[in-house]
């Protein structure tokens, strides 16, 4: 059996109403950014699943990702696959 890396990137499907994304598309003007437009807020969830083969890994995430980490009704979902153990990076800011 081996081990398989995904992520599952969750956002609200066109023409739904997205506040956080408009929330911050409204503030850019405030930090004098002026080529950013249509922000969509979202999710990512990163998972680990072990299985026979990545195309029987692959079933689970999607079934996971269809029953569990998205509402269908207004949510579409996108899986990749990811190598290594995480695609996580810290990041500290840093003022110009």
């Amino acid at each position: 059996m081996s081990e398989f890396r995904f992520a599952v990137n969750v956002l609200p499907k066109a023409g739904i109403l997205d506040p956080q994304g408009r929330a911050v598309e409204q503030s850019l003007p405030h930090l004098n950014v002026t080529t950013v437009s249509r922000v969509r807020v979202g999710r990512r969830v990163e998972l680990t699943v072990s299985a026979d083969t990545q195309d029987a890994a692959l079933a689970v995430v999607g079934g996971l990702a269809r029953e569990l980490l998205s509402n269908p009704l207004i949510e579409a979902y996108s899986i990749e696959l990811l190598e290594g153990i995480s695609s996580a990076v810290s990041a500290t800011a840093t003022q110009p």
